[in-house]
């Protein structure tokens, strides 16, 4: 690829790009292949100059110059696919409207006629006349009361332009809550939508096929089972299972659904299988649906910004009774105008909902999708965090050391077995039997019947009519009654402590023990440490591990308390607990047996790596699977309540100070006016930068 290099700082590489023409569509497909080149951490393309903006890893220069030496230019735009939704021409849109709405007054204040500025000043306080005409038809003095009020005041004395300021820098404040709101609810809804490569597809002869998603064609029919997300709209026509619809329809409760029933791609399965029919092979139908479900949600709001709007609210009749006040004392009707050209709620209800909204783009950089803002505000309050131990503290990608056969079972054959049942249930665990499965190139054909999941404890089925299970040693020996084979009893009591144990039993004998090596993530103690310095007074581990494994972990990592072989209800009610006793509790999982305590928790988060379950209860996501995550989490909902507090009580000292220089005469109505919008606009343009430096947050 020809480039040349424009500027350099340390980490953040300009380039531009040596060709005649770039598309805003071929820069949506040079951003996907640039952020997916391992030097870069983050990259901007602008087709207008042509320029690409890379911010690389630390020592990856070299690197970085030498992918764009190889990258095929044309191969690129030839191959790589436009994504579905972008915020490029979202930006774009209104871009132009700010420059349009800019230049606008600017021809309006410098080129126009006074009696043509004067009609024009008149036509467009309307649409702000309509609108306080509604609120007061409601009974109600809100903001557009207030609004319309001081427009028309500053018309009634002849103070046209002022009027036209005011008008002016209130459709600044319009279009930069809307682009704000709009960015970041686009940014939000693509984190949230669907991203589901492979599905379990029945062929004609009853054989399941795990198939590309791209190849499912209406008709076909997919498996579904617990744990998995639901990939595409279909109708159930066999099988029972209880789907959590929350993020389409904002049910706090799985909704059963049986043959017959409508199911919706992103929807969740918590228990049971169904087999649906596909209606439906798009996913812009989801998309569609998260964006509307964003907008109208309460989740978005936090208690911080309903305090502020309430508030903006409540402040309009006393604004209001200030002006009365002020021309009956001094029979004056420029400092009774001055208090009507200040008001609190255009900035406490402008610069709160940038803030929050803001923060989540800015976690959303970092990998980490939020679904609201309330949770960050949960986040920062919290005292209690608990971690689940496996795929969350320790490796996501746990591998298999070996396998121990017993009898004269072959040790590739078992676990061949083991990887057709796990398979259906995506878990760390699991995902590690199948890689090891697949890295001794084992073929695993679907041979058995129907596979059933039995939650936090194990999978049973059959096979060439004997029953198969593995799972836990609860699950095998316990609840199964399986038994030690003849003979096998010393081996099985050499087993190693060090590692994680997976049991198979075929009809009730055990048949093999697979030997997980489960390392602790290198950055799980730091993590930790750091969490405890930012805040949280109390660090939990819970596993349905064995207490030998969660008490080396435990000591390892640094928590304050861990509780072993616990089961999914066991992890809510330790949250309840924590509830009675004031505490706010977030909880950090990855599987399908963390679904009850994530959404028990005041903010659940979830391992992208984990279970579809567990995103989809979630109320953040951490793409990265990287604990140190959750100390940017951490900051910036920190920095995010610092930021509102401060905003507070910006905005009434600020405005307090105008309204009193308003009253005693020093500043004219034009100049309060024009100090009151200017500052709400800064502040809420500082409401939009960033909260955690890069470096912090690493």
């Amino acid at each position: 690829m020809r480039c040349r290099i424009l500027h350099e700082s340390r980490g953040r590489m300009r380039v531009r790009l040596i060709m005649k023409r770039l598309r805003g569509a071929d820069a949506d497909r040079l951003e996907v292949y640039f952020a997916g080149l391992l030097p870069v951490r983050e990259v901007h393309v602008d087709e207008r100059t042509h320029c690409a903006v890379f911010f690389y890893n630390k020592g990856m220069r070299e690197a970085l110059i030498s992918a764009l030496a190889e990258a095929d230019l044309p191969e690129i735009l030839r191959t790589v696919p436009v994504p579905e939704h972008t915020s490029r021409e979202l930006n774009r849109k209104y871009q132009e409207k700010m420059v349009f709405h800019v230049l606008r007054r600017g021809v309006s204040r410098f080129l126009l006629p006074l009696p043509l500025r004067t009609v024009l000043t008149a036509v467009r306080s309307v649409p702000y006349l309509l609108r306080a005409g509604q609120s007061l038809a409601k009974g109600k003095l809100e903001v557009s009361v207030l609004d319309a009020a001081s427009i028309t005041v500053s018309m009634v004395r002849g103070e046209f332009d002022t009027a036209g300021s005011v008008m002016f820098l209130l459709g600044i404040g319009d279009l930069m809550e809307e682009w704000t709101h709009r960015k970041s609810v686009q940014d939000l809804a693509g984190v949230m939508a669907l991203n589901v490569e492979q599905v379990w597809l029945r062929a004609q002869d009853g054989q399941e096929i795990l198939t590309d998603i791209r190849k499912i064609r209406e008709g076909d029919v997919i498996l579904v089972r617990s744990g998995n997300m639901i990939p595409l709209d279909g109708t159930v026509i066999s099988g029972e299972g209880m789907v959590n619809q929350a993020s389409m329809t904002g049910e706090s409760l799985p909704v059963h659904k049986r043959a017959e029933s409508t199911v919706y791609a992103g929807t969740a399965m918590e228990e049971g299988e169904l087999a649906v029919r596909v209606r439906h092979t798009s996913g812009s139908g989801r998309y569609d649906r998260i964006v509307q479900m964003i907008e109208e949600s309460e989740k978005m709001k936090s208690e911080a910004e309903d305090k502020a709007s309430h508030l903006a609210d409540r402040l309009v009749p006393w604004t209001f009774g200030a002006t009365l006040l002020t021309w009956a004392l001094t029979r004056n009707a420029a400092r009774a105008a001055s208090i009507l050209m200040v008001d609190f709620c255009c900035a406490l209800k402008l610069s709160m909902p940038i803030a929050v909204l803001s923060a989540m783009r800015e976690a959303g950089q970092h990998h980490i999708s939020v679904k609201g803002g309330k949770f960050m505000e949960n986040f920062s309050e919290a005292q209690t965090i608990v971690f689940d131990k496996t795929g969350t503290l320790t490796n996501a990608c746990p591998r298999v050391n070996r396998v121990v056969s017993f009898g004269d079972m072959p040790e590739d054959e078992m676990l061949r077995l083991a990887a057709c049942l796990e398979e259906h249930y995506p878990h760390s665990i699991a995902n590690a039997v199948v890689a090891e499965a697949k890295r001794r190139g084992l073929e695993h054909e679907e041979k058995h019947s129907r596979v059933e999941y039995i939650v936090a404890h194990g999978i049973a089925s059959r096979l060439e009519g004997k029953k198969v299970c593995i799972g836990s040693y609860h699950f095998i020996f316990e609840d199964e009654g399986a038994v030690i084979p003849e003979g096998g009893q010393a081996v099985f009591d050499a087993l190693p402590d060090e590692y994680s144990h997976l049991y198979l039993a075929i009809d009730g004998v055990l048949a093999a023990v697979i030997l997980i090596e489960d390392p602790l993530k290198p950055e799980a103690k730091r993590a930790v440490k750091a969490l405890r310095d930012l805040g949280f007074t109390r660090i939990v581990m819970m596993t349905g591990d064995s207490a030998r494994t969660a008490r080396a972990v435990a000591t390892l990592v640094g928590v304050d308390d861990y509780q072993a072989e616990v089961l999914p209800e066991e992890k809510a009610a330790f949250i309840r607990a924590e509830h009675e006793a004031g505490r706010k509790v977030i909880m950090v999982g990855d599987g399908i047996n963390d679904s009850p305590a994530l959404s028990e928790a005041d903010c659940g988060i979830a391992i992208n790596s984990g279970a579809a379950i567990a995103r989809e209860i979630a109320d953040i996501t951490i793409s990265e699977d990287d604990l140190r995550a959750l100390v940017t989490m951490k900051r910036i909902s920190d920095g995010l309540m610092e930021r509102i507090h401060g905003n507070y009580q910006k905005i009434l000292s600020f405005n307090s100070f105008l309204i009193l220089m308003g009253v005693l005469g020093i500043f004219p109505s034009t100049t309060t006016a024009l100090l009151h919008n200017l500052s709400t606009i800064l502040i809420s343009l500082n409401s939009m930068t960033d909260l955690v430096p890069e470096a912090s947050a690493r």
